[in-house]
């Protein structure tokens, strides 16, 4: 299932289907976009098409968006029910909301206002996995619960992968930005090899 994020067709995002808890975990973004229909027969046959550049997004007083947050989220649907099980906010809002001098004097919490980052998402046995930004994230997939969230060395820029080696797990997330691009894998630490029995005392 691919739901579209923010900027159109070259930003999609993957659900996830957990047969374990029987949810459908959807990354969502709330990013309208104005366009305007034009008719140019150098760019199409069509009669009518997306003018470019558009008309751009629009925006509220002090330059904030029109709509209420959060701006990015992950929702849980019960498929045994359709009812929402659980919405979290996802991703990080931008520095121009960060910085809004309004926001900070109304003690705003922007931990919950999300953003309109990816946020690709892999669900395993136990829990559910997404990045978004620079942060990667393990969720409690019954709860929503964030149960931890690990920092990035940029943008993630594709879906998590898991494998095992030896019986480790290990959780791999692709990420990038203009300096380059590089996998980034995460597992918990290895386990310590057992110790040999000691040897029976001679009597």
């Amino acid at each position: 299932i691919q739901l579209p994020g923010a900027g159109g067709g070259a930003n999609w995002q993957g659900a996830s289907a957990d047969p374990e808890t029987g949810y459908l975990y959807i990354p969502s973004v709330t990013a309208p976009y104005m366009s305007a229909l034009v008719h140019d027969e150098k760019r199409s046959t069509m009669q009518y098409i997306s003018g470019a550049p558009g008309l751009g997004r629009p925006l509220g007083p002090q330059g904030l968006p029109l709509f209420k947050p959060p701006w990015g989220r992950i929702t849980a649907i019960d498929l045994n029910t359709g009812d929402h099980a659980w919405m979290i906010p996802n991703g990080e809002p931008t520095d121009a909301i960060k910085n809004n001098a309004t926001l900070k004097a109304a003690g705003v919490d922007m931990t919950k206002l999300g953003g309109q980052q990816r946020a690709p998402l892999l669900v395993t046995k136990t829990l559910l996995f997404a990045p978004a930004a620079t942060s990667f994230r393990a969720i409690d997939k019954k709860t929503g619960a964030v149960i931890a969230e690990l920092k990035l060395p940029a943008q993630a820029t594709g879906g998590p992968m898991t494998y095992t080696i030896n019986g480790r797990q290990f959780i791999v997330v692709a990420v990038g930005n203009n300096e380059g691009s590089e996998l980034v894998a995460f597992s918990l630490p290895a386990a310590a090899p057992a110790r040999p029995a000691p040897a029976p005392a001679e009597n």
